[in-house]
């Protein structure tokens, strides 16, 4: 069984129609990131912070998975493969398409959890006020990784990414880590492919790069792996 390990960015969400923070000048939805994907952001104004990813939430089930999403999740019936995607993306659109193996480094948008604990994690079906409590008695707020604060499954991601017979990096400037340092967990022999229009540096040898969007690079690339 190979293991096809995915690393995937801003990307494969933004060709479904979520707007990323890096489109124009560090500005997210005409916020600056540090007002609303920090710890102090949150203090200084938590409303305005819980707003924001009210407004990303349902932004996020109004979008659908794109050809990238879906290629991914239909190669796993490929023989032979196994396939783990790894996501920098908050949404939810790798597991709408069908993917069964999506670890997701920065959080996500439909889960919540109290300021009082990282691990108690809750399904966030609708909206987040300042008031609502967890059982706890803190602060609901988003389960998003912010600047600044520690990506608890960057050690699981990293053992993945050493597991890798292919890894495809699609989507990602390469410039956000920890996550952009999983490229170099992968094996010396291991075929790395860079998908993303704007042929992202990957600093390792040996890298093919497809200088296409994720919608058609990722189908070309997984089409070739399976003809082998």
């Amino acid at each position: 069984m190979k293991h096809l390990v995915v690393l995937t960015g801003a990307g494969v969400s933004a060709e479904s129609g979520i707007r990323t923070f890096r489109d124009s000048n560090g500005l997210w939805e005409n916020h600056r990131v540090e007002d609303v994907a920090s710890l102090e952001g949150f203090a200084r104004n938590p409303a305005l912070v819980l707003d924001f990813y009210n407004q990303r939430r349902r932004q996020a089930r109004e979008v659908a998975p794109n050809a990238a999403h879906l290629a991914l999740a239909g190669f796993e019936e490929v023989p032979g493969w196994r396939v783990t995607v790894i996501t920098q993306n908050v949404d939810d659109l790798h597991e709408r398409a069908g993917s069964s193996e999506v670890i997701h480094l920065h959080g996500m948008l439909n889960r919540m959890r109290s300021v009082k604990s990282e691990t108690e994690v809750y399904d966030c079906p609708g909206d987040i006020e300042v008031g609502n409590l967890a059982p706890d008695g803190g602060q609901l707020r988003p389960h998003i990784v912010w600047f600044g604060e520690m990506v608890p499954l960057i050690e699981d991601a990293a053992e993945v990414a050493a597991t890798a017979d292919v890894l495809l990096v699609v989507g990602t400037s390469l410039q956000v880590y920890p996550a952009a340092g999983l490229l170099h967990y992968a094996p010396a022999g291991c075929p790395v492919y860079v998908i993303d229009p704007h042929q992202p540096a990957a600093g390792r040898a040996g890298v093919r790069y497809v200088v296409e969007p994720a919608s058609t690079g990722v189908p070309k690339v997984l089409r070739e792996l399976a003809a082998e």
